[in-house]
């Protein structure tokens, strides 16, 4: 089939389906002709035939509209062809499904042999895998319109291109692309692309000249591996080993570009630079003081308008740890090894950072050095993201170590302040003092909490919120911690969903967000919150997260104040860090605003100009409406006195202090207590059939066996027992273990005399 009448033959082939289609309803709406000429019933005849008149009725529509369709399409495949006609490169237009519509005059003259009915059957003896690069590329040309691919093939290097091509039509172009063109428009330089497994992918010329032929694998050429941009290699040449620079350029798809610079370059001349202009590399020439004397294209681009002939290359880069007129003095007398160096470059519009590997060269007798850059930021980005990552956990261990630790001692502290408290009156000159140690415990217990929460080791209590309502709630607390120079202004989403978080850690993150704005404005001025829903078609990515798709309630808190400049704006959430004076805050308010955000699934990002102002951007995930339980209205009952006093309770705690404040707190109420120190204890304790036991209160964390472990083993022999589990951890931490636990609860600490016997009470009855 000639596959110039291509076009007409799958024109003909739709139409024939489609009178298929219509031949059905009219060979239907005859069957019910007849059956209404066949009808006795006067009635069922009427209802026949209606039925039959609407079908010829549809049918004449749909023909109508089959008809004008394939008209319309018809025209469109014969001006696309008509258009490409001519074209020298081969040309074929393409259906979603691969088939061949139409082929140009260059197509059928190409592919005579191997033309097809689809794409990726014309293309089998031309590329390795066609069928999923036809694949991939119609993919991108769905999502952007057009699409093209260097490719490398047995007959050299090809372009494939596709764009999109009227309703549900794709034209494909096949291009052949010269020897060197596709890595650079300069000089033919030897060039070898490599693959990801040091595979050699292609040879221009030069290359194979140098190589003595085509070689497989890099091992072939080279002494040895791996090949390091910048450095002097040994290669097996045709004429035996032989010295060549390397330049390395990324060819896309895990490929790269190995350029062979001649052996010239050891004894360059002034105008043998002019060779380098368009290396797709960037290359400095540095003198012996260190002014820069000549560059190429590509280092003016990745340096910057700094850049210019006789400047230093110390005004240009920092961040050696040493000088940098030392390192070039060092090269230049061959003390140095040779080895890369990552430099930041002094740009003020953005953040770049680059891998320097300097080279010897002769300069008509006098040494110079030749610099070979890489650009390294994303490299260096992802360093510094993954050591952020490493300081951020373990300064998260740190803390809930520390505050675990201190947990156990306010909680001895303060429950041994509650049992002084019990022998004394209000009347008594000790009383006030007393108060005063309970009240700075609860301050300490407090300022845990927010190494706790910056550790995202805290325990949150999450609830279905409305926003509006929260803030509602926090409006008069929050008009009193701005104060009288500053105005507070709310604006609300009309329509905004609900969310899941703990409503007592979310007024603190918008407390603390709120008062660093304040203290950003000793003048006074504006702070402003709004909130909205915001929906997220794809992920945001920035500040190195992404945040998925998906719908998304919004916070945002912005001020009119100093700004934070942007090299402190990267550091606002880590612990410790302020930008106040000493004495004026802790640096935590930020870090322990962030634990939590994290802590509760959301993202937090800040925007900050200079003198400008800040906005700190809250993202909560928005519930979805099947999560949202509304809560069972409660009859609010009186509650009655406590009664204690009735049971058994095998208490056991590693830390003495805790263990002894808790011992007696459950005695004056008039409970049994049996202490152990560990939970090995514990288990010879229970060893005792005869011993009843109604409650164990137990630590978590302990030396040997752990709380939970523990109590399994026991609940075994007495299934009935209720088990109240304290830690200074978050209850997270073991939640799901608590969770196939029957009959448990959680005490965090550090906890006072009554959450202490309250609780006990509670499992009891």
């Amino acid at each position: 089939m000639s596959r110039g009448a291509l076009s007409s033959s799958k024109l003909t082939y739709f139409a024939v389906n489609a009178q298929k289609r219509l031949g059905t309803l009219v060979l239907i709406s005859v069957l019910l002709g007849v059956l209404a000429l066949s009808a006795s019933d006067l009635t069922t005849r009427r209802a026949l035939f209606a039925g039959c008149l609407s079908l010829l009725a549809i049918c004449c529509v749909l023909m109508a509209i089959a008809q004008r369709h394939l008209r319309r399409r018809a025209a469109t495949v014969a001006m696309i062809s008509d258009l490409i006609l001519n074209d020298s490169s081969p040309s074929f237009l393409v259906d979603p499904q691969g088939e061949i519509l139409s082929a140009n005059g260059s197509a059928q003259k190409r592919f005579a042999k191997d033309l097809e009915e689809t794409l990726s059957s014309t293309l089998k003896n031309t590329l390795a895998n066609p069928s999923g690069i036809v694949f991939r590329l119609q993919s991108r040309a769905d999502q952007e319109g057009a699409a093209r691919e260097d490719l490398v093939t047995r007959r050299g290097h090809i372009r494939l291109a596709v764009h999109q091509a009227g309703e549900e039509m794709y034209l494909w172009r096949l291009e052949d692309v010269p020897a060197g063109a596709q890595a650079t428009d300069g000089p033919a330089l030897p060039m070898i692309l490599v693959g990801r497994t040091n595979a050699v992918l292609y040879m221009n010329e030069q290359a194979r000249k140098i190589a003595g032929g085509r070689v497989k694998t890099l091992d072939r050429l080279f002494e040895q591996l791996p090949v390091i941009p910048g450095t002097v290699c040994e290669i097996v040449g045709t004429n035996g080993p032989a010295r060549v620079r390397i330049c390395e350029m990324d060819a896309g798809a895990g490929r790269r570009a190995l350029y062979l610079l001649p052996p010239g370059l050891e004894t360059m001349s002034k105008d043998g630079w002019n060779v380098f202009q368009d290396l797709p590399v960037p290359l400095l020439k540095v003198g012996q003081d260190g002014d820069i004397q000549a560059y190429n294209r590509l280092a003016a681009g990745l340096i910057g308008v700094g850049l210019k002939d006789k400047v230093h290359l110390a005004d240009l880069m920092e961040g050696l740890g040493r000088s940098i007129t030392d390192w070039l003095s060092e090269t230049l007398a061959g003390r140095g090894p040779q080895q890369s160096e990552f430099l930041r470059l002094k740009r003020t519009d953005k953040e770049v950072f680059v891998q320097v590997t300097l080279n010897r060269v002769n300069e008509d007798g006098k040494p110079a050095l030749i610099a070979v850059l890489n650009d390294a930021t994303e490299l260096k980005s992802l360093e510094a993201q993954f050591v952020q990552s490493q300081k951020m956990q373990a300064i998260g261990q740190l803390a809930g170590g520390v505050a675990h630790d201190f947990n156990n001692l306010l909680t001895a502290i303060s429950g041994h302040c509650d049992l002084l408290l019990l022998r004394h009156d209000q009347g008594d000159p000790d009383f006030s003092d007393l108060v005063q140690i309970n009240q700075n415990a609860n301050r300490a217990a407090a300022l845990v909490g927010q190494l706790l929460a910056f550790s995202r080791k805290q325990t949150l209590r999450p609830e279905t919120l409305d926003m509006r309502d929260t803030l509602s709630d926090l409006t008069h607390l929050l008009n009193r911690l701005v104060g009288e120079k500053i105005t507070l202004t709310l604006s609300h989403d009309p329509v905004l969903e609900p969310i899941r978080a703990d409503k007592r850690q979310l007024e603190q993150v918008l407390m603390n967000l709120v008062v660093n704005a304040r203290d950003a404005m000793p003048q006074g001025g504006q702070i402003r919150i709004v909130t909205e829903c915001t929906d997220l078609e794809k992920p945001l990515e920035r500040d190195r997260v992404r945040v998925p798709p998906g719908r998304y309630v919004t916070v945002q808190v912005s001020d009119d104040g100093v700004g934070i400049p942007s090299d402190k704006l990267q550091k606002v959430f880590e612990p410790f860090f302020t930008t106040k004076r000493t004495g004026e805050g802790t640096g935590l308010g930020l870090s322990t605003a962030y634990g939590i955000i994290k802590q509760t699934g959301g993202y937090i990002f800040v925007d900050s100009t200079v003198g400008s102002g800040t906005c700190f951007t809250l993202y909560f995930p928005v519930l979805e409406r099947s999560e949202v339980v509304a809560p069972a209205p409660r009859e609010e009952k009186p509650k009655a006195a406590a009664k204690h006093g009735d049971g058994v309770i095998l208490l056991v705690e590693d830390e003495a202090p805790v263990r002894a404040f808790a011992s007696r707190a459950l005695r004056l109420r008039g409970y049994t207590v049996l202490e152990a120190d560990s939970a090995e204890a514990a288990l010879k304790t229970l060893e005792d059939s005869s011993l009843n036991v109604d409650v164990f209160v137990t630590d978590v964390v302990m030396p040997g066996m752990d709380g939970p472990s523990w109590v399994r083993k026991a609940l075994k022999d007495r299934p009935g027992v209720r088990v109240v589990f304290v830690s200074g951890y978050a209850e997270d931490s073991f939640g799901e273990t608590q969770i196939k636990i029957p009959n448990s609860v959680f005490l965090p600490k550090p906890f006072s005399l009554n959450d202490l016997t309250d609780t006990v009470h509670q499992q009891l009855h």
